[in-house]
């Protein structure tokens, strides 16, 4: 009874509930333990109770009447199911299976339904979690999850100081961790709860570490941190026991960490999805290793320095430690920057006015000018020394300068004689996307089979390039079997591209939503006699213009705010006034900033406080 009840503690459907409640609930549960790869539910078996999952992790599938997959997820601790099927009445095409050992606390239908009917908060919470799937299900978003137990892994110096300042963090935020370490100089936490691993000159055995685990659930947050030298068998019962892993590596250690997670791997294979790497980073080190042999083991990639920034350098890597508190409590920002050729450059400014406000972006997609920007942004680069850059590199020479249209040539110019790739390599070398400190994602299309292509890995270059190819200006990019062009064709504020990557609150930046009324110096109230022909330059790009404009629902539906800058006193082919237009992204972004908290505030306050109030 004890351990079916401190389980029962640690899911959310016991949030709220007293200890009587939790006793004459507990009552009624049945504790039921599965090994990987067993089978909770079977396709179309009769389902009469409720699942509650308190451990390990079950994909779910659920098929179409020809047993077609429709619909594919993972379950872990405080999720729930069996309950729609249960209601229902009839078997369902549901299967659950254990992807590592896993224990869910089972309650019959029709005594859950009798228990709801007395106890409200347990109707609530119920409740919340169905309305959550489906929510979930409709709008595509994932809804908040915090992991109760996560495994600290470090063999470095620097490694060790990770566990004690997301305590500290936490602690802010009003949280009340428990620690288990199997370090020996541990200094006391006031408020935190602490045991070694290792308790006169032996280590704890799993159970009892389980055990104590179990024990600490009320306060719903448990780390262990622990050496990673520790041997293989006991490292891959730890990542057994804990929701997510945090992996701590640095440039000069990482290849050990990949034998080592080889070897948990070995014993205790699918646990891909919850162990993420951090990235330990300082002095010169700007971005983490290419590492595909770690990248291939691990899901998540956390970069940070506890070093000041060097000169020309972002804050990315300082502000690194916040996205693993983001993730750590179940939010993930991002934000979707739209195409528009040179006005495009009001991204930056965009990027630095959350920045100064203390937003922290988790992720970036980017379509066209959004994919240049946004890949400058994550590579770290300095917002400021980036419009600098872009001034500079893109100001048309003498010669085009005297011609009339003179910047539309130079445009030509430079994708007919593939420059941009020349010039972009200059501030981003032969770094791969996921090398960069912040995941970013890029759009472009594929003419081959006609549909988008987003980029989340490769040479962060060519994710620009193809982006940002422009059809008419520039010939398509022949690689790999595809032929690549402007991603604004089809997707061109992809903030759905995020939601589809995990982001649960999406910020859209469209420099392209208004749009001036006049082209070639022609107006709408311009007489026939008068009209000006443009130049086909002109033509192609203000075609661009327009269709970004009238695609403007396209990708950006799923976007909690949208930001308009209005760029319509910018010429789309003026790259050198990127000062200015950043300056409009900036002061536009700094008029949304308070919304933009209230909202964030309204997903967890303690994160995101209202400033006004404090």
């Amino acid at each position: 009874m004890d351990r079916k009840i401190l389980l029962l503690k640690s899911h959310q459907c016991s949030d709220g509930l007293t200890d009587d409640e939790l006793r004459e609930i507990a009552e009624h549960l049945e504790l039921v333990e599965y090994q990987t790869g067993e089978y909770a539910y079977h396709i179309n078996d009769e389902i009469k109770d409720i699942n509650l999952v308190v451990q390990g992790r079950f994909r779910l599938t659920a098929s179409d009447r020809h047993g077609n997959p429709i619909l594919e997820k993972f379950l872990t601790r405080g999720d729930q199911f069996g309950s729609v099927a249960a209601a229902y009445g009839e078997p369902m095409p549901v299967v659950a299976v254990a992807e590592e050992p896993s224990t869910t606390l089972k309650l019959d239908y029709k005594v859950a339904l009798a228990l709801t009917k007395r106890i409200d908060t347990l109707r609530m919470n119920l409740s919340r979690s169905i309305a959550n799937d489906y929510h979930a299900m409709l709008f595509g978003k994932k809804p908040r999850q915090r992991s109760a137990v996560i495994a600290v892994f470090h063999d470095t110096d620097v490694g060790s100081l990770l566990t004690p300042r997301l305590v500290n963090r936490l602690r802010e935020l009003g949280e009340t961790p428990s620690v288990l370490s199997s370090r020996s100089d541990w200094e006391p936490l006031e408020g935190v709860k602490f045991r070694s691993l290792i308790e006169n000159g032996r280590r704890l055995t799993p159970d009892e570490v389980r055990r104590q685990v179990n024990q600490w659930s009320d306060t719903k947050r448990v780390f262990v941190d622990v050496d990673a030298s520790v041997d293989p068998e006991a490292a891959a019962l730890l990542v057994e026991m804990c929701e997510e892993v945090l992996w701590c590596v640095t440039p000069s250690t990482w290849k050990l960490a990949v034998d080592r997670l080889n070897a948990i791997e070995s014993r205790a294979p699918g646990w891909r999805d919850k162990i993420h790497v951090v990235w330990l980073l300082g002095g010169d080190d700007s971005c983490a290793p290419a590492a595909p042999e770690l990248r291939a083991l691990t899901k998540k990639n956390f970069q940070l320095s506890f070093s000041e920034p060097q000169p020309q350098q972002g804050h990315l890597l300082t502000n690194g430690f916040e996205r693993i508190i983001h993730h750590l409590r179940g939010i993930c920002v991002g934000v979707a920057l739209g195409g528009g050729a040179a006005r495009g450059m009001a991204h930056l400014g965009v990027l630095k006015a959350l920045e100064q406000s203390g937003i922290v972006v988790d992720m970036i997609a980017g379509t066209s000018a959004g994919a240049m920007t946004g890949v400058f942004y994550a590579a770290d680069l300095n917002v400021d020394y980036s419009i600098e850059s872009f001034v500079k590199d893109l100001r048309p020479p003498w010669i085009f300068r005297q011609l009339p249209a003179g910047n539309y040539w130079y445009l030509v110019y430079k994708y007919r004689r593939g420059h941009f790739d020349k010039m972009l390599r200059k501030y981003l070398s032969d770094k791969t996307l996921g090398q960069l400190p912040l995941p970013v994602h890029t759009v472009t299309v594929d003419l081959v089979r006609g549909e988008a292509v987003v980029r989340s890995d490769g040479d962060a270059v060519h994710a620009i390039t193809e982006s940002i190819n422009l059809p008419v200006l520039s010939k398509p990019i022949c690689r790999d079997g595809r032929t690549l062009v402007d991603g604004g064709l089809v997707n061109n504020i992809p903030a759905d591209v995020l939601v589809s990557k995990g982001c649960n609150f999406v910020i859209a930046v469209s420099v392209t939503a208004k749009i001036e009324h006049e082209f070639a110096k022609n107006r709408p109230d311009t007489p026939t006699g008068n009209m000006k022909s443009p130049w086909t330059i002109q033509t192609v790009l203000r075609s661009y213009v327009v269709q970004s404009s009238n695609m403007h629902s396209v990708g950006v539906q799923p976007a909690d705010v949208i930001i308009k800058p209005d760029m319509t006193g910018f010429d789309v082919a003026e790259f050198t006034r990127t000062d200015e237009m950043s300056v409009v992204g900036e002061q536009t972004t700094l008029q949304e900033i308070s919304s933009i908290k209230q909202l964030l505030g309204d997903m967890d306050d303690k994160l995101f406080p209202d400033t006004e109030m404090t």
